[in-house]
C-alpha cells in the first residue's frame, strides 16, 4: 500500500476491522515517514446489468447512484458516511441477488427505503423524481403517507 504522504510502498498494518458489507478497513503506518492512514478493501463482486424501463440495459454505476442520493440529501443533516453506507448496502443487495440482469426499479426501491429511514426531506426529494410525483397533489399525498406512518 502506497503512503499518501510520501508515496513510499512500505507500511505496516496497525489494526484491521471488517464491516457488514464484506469490506476490510486497515489502519496503517508508513515505515518511512511515520504518518498513519487508513485503507479500505472490498471484494470485487459482479453487479448485474440494470434493465431500464424502456428496455435498455446499462451497468450499475456506483457514482451515478451516489450523485442522485447526494442531490436528494443536499443541505440536509445526512452525513457522508450515511450516504456511503446506503450506497454500499444497495450495491451489496444487488450482488447478493446473483442475477445477470435486474430491473432498475430494484435499485430505486432500495434507495427509497434507505432514504425514508435516514431523512424524510431527502426521501421526498428523491421520490419526486423516482416516483414521478409531477403535481402538488401527489407530493402532498406522499407527505401525508409519511406523516401517518
Amino acid at each position: 500500500m502506497r503512503c499518501p504522504y510520501c508515496q513510499n510502498n512500505d507500511s505496516k498494518v496497525l489494526d484491521t476491522t471488517h464491516d457488514s458489507h464484506g469490506g476490510i478497513r486497515r489502519r496503517r503506518e508508513c515505515l518511512r515517514c511515520g504518518q498513519r492512514f487508513s485503507s479500505y478493501e472490498r471484494a470485487i463482486l459482479s453487479t448485474p446489468l440494470l434493465v431500464k424501463q424502456d428496455g435498455t440495459r446499462e451497468e450499475f454505476d456506483r457514482e451515478k447512484l451516489a450523485r442522485g442520493i447526494r442531490i436528494a440529501c443536499a443541505k440536509r443533516p445526512v452525513s457522508a458516511a450515511d450516504i456511503e453506507r446506503l450506497i454500499g448496502h444497495v450495491e451489496s443487495e444487488l450482488q447478493k441477488l446473483g442475477k445477470a440482469e435486474v430491473s432498475s426499479r430494484v435499485v430505486g426501491d432500495r434507495v427509497i427505503e434507505g432514504l425514508k429511514e435516514m431523512d424524510h426531506i431527502a426521501y421526498i426529494r428523491y421520490a419526486i423524481v423516482y416516483l414521478r410525483l409531477d403535481d402538488l397533489k401527489s407530493v402532498r399525498h406522499e407527505i401525508d403517507r409519511l406523516l401517518e406512518g
